[in-house]
């Protein structure tokens, strides 16, 4: 599938004047954005001039401009929502219609690492190796008992009610330097892969597991592989700012997870895998593009299509589409369905549609689509739990009040 190419609205950095212009401001005003610490600039190698972060040009351009339709925000619109940046993080980039991992591009690493190498970028973890077969979880008698109990239960509940006892069973689970939390954060997603998959605990590779526990062969497995990789972080969305606003209070990263998992299972968030994968299921049966056409006339919005951030296409849907189109010889799904889509209402599929179609060719159990979207993100939301904790601060934004203003009580 052919990537957006960069345009005006997509750089990552402008000059001085593209910046001014943008804002429609004079170059003084942009300096004085710019020592507010509104907009950042960096030097340009072996010259004088500076450049400018786009991404905060457009943000302050945003805000300045008049309440409107379309994708301005209202008047009174939630500083947390329409994609502002909040808080400042290492960890990911969304630029230029592309994923970047602490500046590896996430499609490009995905073709040839597993998890655990992301991990290992997320995690900074140059100088050890947080998934030496020696590091798996310590398994108490309670502990075992819930994981047992719960083995029918929806993934991400059973994730939930066992993570939130492991921490007792983990020594290391208050470890806050940078190798006890990559080792405990190892720890943890290796228990999660036990529990999605419903396999036992293993050193193995992630993807391994899981193709063994779902009986995969060699093209499924590394399609597992693939989607992992790209499901490791998407920088600040709500399960991992949930996680972040968790571990800020001084919770551990066992409780800052049980926080994520929580979050993502939402409808809105990792939950909408399920709508997808309902959305797939429809269009195998029967005529699809009869069926795309009567759901675009009738105004239904198509589960596992469009994106809040991505303004055409998801680069995570691109590649997993892609990867299953090569491995799997499927183009149905991956390619005559996104552009029949994309014709009737204008939308391009993201992760949650690329994640149905893998397990619909995989014929991979229910709900593994959110059970993989959870193992996957564990990576990025241990990645983001070291860079709040390194932060020794508390989240707690402010609310702006909306409401009746008011009164003095009157004198008796």
């Amino acid at each position: 599938m052919k990537k957006p190419t960069a345009g005006p609205d997509t750089a990552l950095y402008l000059s001085a004047r593209e910046a001014a212009a943008e804002l429609g401001v004079s170059l003084a005003t942009l300096y004085a954005y710019v020592s507010r610490g509104l907009i950042r600039s960096e030097p340009v190698s072996g010259e004088r001039a500076r450049r400018y972060r786009a991404e905060d040009v457009r943000t302050l351009r945003e805000r300045r401009a008049p309440p409107g339709d379309g994708d301005k925000p209202p008047r009174h619109a939630n500083t947390l929502s329409w994609s502002r940046p909040v808080l400042a993080s290492e960890i990911s980039l969304i630029a230029e219609g592309e994923l970047y991992y602490r500046g590896v591009n996430a499609a490009d690493l995905a073709r040839h690492a597993t998890l655990e190498t992301a991990a290992g970028v997320l995690w900074q973890t140059r100088g050890f190796d947080p998934f030496a077969k020696a590091n798996v979880p310590a398994i108490s008698a309670p502990l075992r008992a819930v994981i047992a109990a719960t083995r029918e239960s929806h993934p991400i509940d059973r994730c939930m009610a066992v993570l939130a006892l492991a921490g007792q069973s983990d020594d290391g689970a208050f470890n806050k330097t940078d190798q006890g939390l990559a080792t405990a954060a190892a720890r943890i997603t290796r228990l999660m892969t036990a529990l999605v998959g419903g396999g036992e605990l293993s050193a193995a590779p992630v993807h391994e597991q899981l193709a063994a526990s779902w009986k995969l062969d060699a093209t499924g497995k590394d399609l597992v592989r693939i989607a992992l990789v790209l499901l490791a972080d998407h920088e600040l969305n709500a399960s991992t700012f949930t996680l972040r606003c968790a571990v800020s209070t001084g919770a551990n990263l066992y409780e800052g997870a049980v926080a994520a998992l929580a979050a993502l299972k939402g409808p809105l968030h990792g939950g909408a895998t399920t709508r997808a994968a309902r959305q797939v299921e429809k269009l195998t049966q029967g005529d699809a593009f009869q069926r795309i056409r009567e759901q675009a006339e009738a105004g239904e919005r198509f589960a596992g299509f469009g994106h809040a951030i991505y303004r055409d296409a998801d680069p995570r849907a691109q590649a997993l589409l892609e990867a299953i189109e090569e491995r799997a010889g499927d183009t149905f799904l991956t390619r005559e369905v996104p552009t029949c889509v994309r014709k009737a209402v204008g939308v391009a599929p993201n992760v949650d549609y690329a994640l149905a179609v893998l397990a619909h060719v995989l014929k991979l159990p229910p709900l593994a689509g959110i059970g993989l979207f959870a193992v996957g993100r564990s990576i990025g939301w241990a990645a983001h739990a070291r860079e709040q904790m390194r932060e020794r601060a508390l989240i707690r934004p402010r609310a702006l009040y909306t409401g009746p203003a008011p009164t003095k009580h009157a004198r008796a």
